[in-house]
This record gives C-alpha cells, sequence and structure tokens, in this order.
C-alpha cells in the first residue's frame, strides 16, 4: 500500500511537472513565426518570455499564501488551472497587447505551481528529497523538450503558431484533470495556522536566489533566442527550432542521472561546478563553433538538467518543515526568477539595437561563468541522510 502511494503521488507530480514549461519554451521556438504575422520588434515578441518568468518570479513568493487557503495539493490544482484557463484564451485572441497580457496569468499559475511543488515534495517525501525532486525535474524537462521539438510542426501542420499554443494549452487542462484524479484520495497536511513568512534574513536563501538567477538567465536567454540566432546564421526554422528540442533532451537525460551523481559525489558544490563548467564549454561552442551545434546544445541540456534538480532540492534540504521550505524557496524563486525575466526580452532589446545576435550568445558565456563561481558556495547547504 505504501509503495502504491508513493507511486502514484510521484505519478502525481510527474504529471503536473509536464505542464510548467510548454508556454515558455514550447512558445520561443513560434518567435520567428509570431514577428512574422504580428509585425513586431524583438524586443516586444521577447515578453513572451519575459513576462511569464517574471511572473514566477513575483507569484512564487505569494505561493505560500495561497497553501495557507487552501492547502498544498489543492493549491497546485489551482494554479494548474490558471495555466490551462489563460493558455487557452491566450491562443485564441487577435493582437499582440492582449496575447501579452494574458501571459501574465499563465505566467501566474506557472509561478505558483513551481513554487508549490518543492513544498509538496516536503510533505509527502520528506526524506527523499533529490531522488523526488529528480522526478518532478524530469517532468519539467520533457513537458520542455516535446514542446520545444513540437511547435514549429504543429504551427506547420495546423496551419499557424495560435493553433500550437492551443494544442499546448489543451493537453495542460488534460494532465489537470488527470492530477486531480491522482491526488483526490491523497493525504495533505493542514492548513498551516501560522502566517507565511519570508526567508528574508536567511543568507542561504540569498545565495540560492543568486544561483537561481544565474541559471535563469543562461536557461530563459538560450531557450528564447538560440532559434532566432541560428536561422540568421542562415539556419533552417526547423533545423534551427531543433536546437532548442535537442537542449531539453539534455535537460531531461540530465535530470534523470542526478540522483546518481548526488549518491556518488557527496560534495554538492563539486556536483555543481561540474555541470557549471559544462554550461560555460557548451556556451562558448555555441557562441564561436556553430558547426558543433548540435553537440553543445546537448551538453548544455545536459548540464542544465542536472543542475535544476540540485539547486530546486536545496530548500528542502536546508528545511525541517514544509513551512520552512516554502519561506526560502519564496525568497530563491522569487528573487532567481525576477531578476531572470530580464533576459528574454533584455536580449531582444540588445538585438534591436546591435542587429546581432552576437552580443546575446556573449552575455549567455557570461552568465555560465557567473554560475560557475556561485555553485561553489552549495557545500553550505545541509545534506539529507537518504536519497
Amino acid at each position: 500500500m505504501r509503495f502504491s502511494r508513493s507511486l502514484t503521488l510521484s505519478s502525481a507530480l510527474f504529471l503536473c511537472a509536464l505542464t510548467l514549461r510548454p508556454q515558455i519554451i514550447g512558445v520561443a521556438p513560434l518567435f520567428p513565426l509570431i514577428q512574422q504575422d504580428l509585425h513586431l520588434p524583438h524586443t516586444v515578441v521577447g515578453l513572451l518570455g519575459t513576462v511569464p518568468v517574471l511572473c514566477m518570479g513575483v507569484f512564487a513568493p505569494l505561493a505560500p499564501f495561497l497553501r495557507h487557503r487552501l492547502r498544498t495539493l489543492p493549491a497546485i490544482t489551482a494554479s494548474l488551472a490558471l495555466i490551462a484557463l489563460f493558455g487557452l484564451t491566450r491562443s485564441l485572441t487577435p493582437g499582440a497587447l492582449v496575447l501579452v497580457l494574458l501571459t501574465f496569468g499563465v505566467g501566474a499559475g506557472i509561478g505558483l505551481g513551481g513554487a508549490l511543488l518543492p513544498v509538496a515534495v516536503k510533505e509527502q517525501f520528506p526524506d527523499q528529497s533529490v531522488r523526488t525532486s529528480g522526478i518532478y525535474a524530469s517532468g519539467i524537462q520533457l513537458g520542455s523538450t516535446i514542446s520545444a521539438a513540437a511547435a514549429v510542426p504543429l504551427a506547420i501542420a495546423l496551419g499557424g503558431w495560435r493553433s500550437a499554443l492551443l494544442a499546448f494549452s489543451l493537453a495542460t487542462a488534460a494532465l489537470t484533470i488527470a492530477w486531480v484524479g491522482l491526488t483526490r484520495s491523497a493525504s495533505t497536511e493542514a492548513a498551516a495556522n501560522a502566517r507565511p513568512r519570508f526567508a528574508f534574513n536567511n543568507p542561504i536563501a540569498w545565495r540560492l536566489a543568486l544561483a537561481f538567477a544565474l541559471f535563469g538567465i543562461f536557461y530563459y536567454g538560450l531557450s528564447a533566442w538560440l532559434t532566432a540566432a541560428y536561422v540568421a546564421r542562415g539556419w533552417s526554422l526547423p533545423q534551427a527550432a531543433g536546437l532548442v528540442a535537442v537542449v531539453n533532451a539534455g535537460s531531461l537525460v540530465g535530470s534523470v542521472l542526478l540522483p546518481v551523481f548526488a549518491r556518488r559525489i557527496a560534495s554538492r558544490s563539486r556536483t555543481g561546478a561540474m555541470m557549471a563548467a559544462t554550461l560555460v564549454v557548451a556556451s562558448l561552442g555555441i557562441a564561436a563553433v556553430p558547426a558543433l551545434a548540435f553537440l553543445w546544445a546537448g551538453l548544455a541540456g545536459l548540464a542544465n538538467g542536472a543542475l535544476f534538480p540540485l539547486i530546486i532540492a536545496l530548500p528542502v534540504e536546508a528545511s525541517e518543515q514544509p513551512d520552512e521550505v516554502g519561506a526560502i524557496s519564496g525568497v530563491m524563486l522569487g528573487a532567481g526568477y525576477t531578476l531572470a525575466a530580464i533576459a528574454p526580452s533584455g536580449f531582444g532589446a540588445i538585438r534591436d539595437l546591435t542587429g546581432s545576435f552576437t552580443p546575446i550568445l556573449w552575455l549567455i558565456v557570461v552568465a555560465a561563468v557567473l554560475l560557475l563561481a556561485t555553485s561553489l558556495s552549495f557545500d553550505g547547504i545541509r545534506r539529507p541522510r537518504y536519497y
């Protein structure tokens, strides 16, 4: 019975995680089509990547308040419903302004859901933080991979980029129904009596926020503009979009392999530094050796996929209770995503100003180097007793 319950809840977390990136990562390969259809500059179309990431930063600190009122699993259900509802509406509405405005609703759901998942891990799997974080991180990466790979083919097959967004949103609605079915009988902690708090005075929270911000600048900057950068280098749109798919496929592999690294390498700093160094090599290759772009994309994805669950598991490891996870995660995700949100639209503005994607690619290298330096502090986080 215990194994059955664990399998059911792990599956629910995995399916939930599938919904958290298609509305960001799956949109990026469509940027050239959206620009052509709506006659938008790079700065504006970049808002479709910036707004969800910004919302992830703004709404992550609010997740403990939603949990306070609804409890964790019902709060996640509400978050998924927001993604589906606003995603469906966004795919059907005309005009750039409304498209961007509705993206705020999509981002709110993503931000709340992403911040609540670590709390659910602490509640349901208190002694398996890295393993369970790896499971839902794999779901995030699989959702990213499928959406990145399918976006352009869906747009071509179904008659436009809006049809691709509609397909992503319908899939989110279906996964929300599956989540409800799997968690309906799951036990959940009662809503907290104490008012939610933030770990503003916790140096670990701010250390993790910096690492997460650099990670986000790298990942969302690369995801937003890798396709367009290689189209500008003469690649076809499907071929260039394939690079983003390879990044996310590599990320899926990396997230699966992380528990192996966690068992065999005691030092969190050593694991993080190895992966961050790989990001440096991959980003240098993307910027300077485009002939091997698929190799660099795969390496970037592999390291990215291992780093993501490692970082998001650290608040769980640094906490004794679910409320503590929410307090540290609120700062880490709130500040981290808010800073990372500059990448899609900010990098687009740089492209508009310079007329070239080259400065963007080198800024991504800089983010990887800074992340490498920051990862050396991960050993300051308390390790769990079980994996």
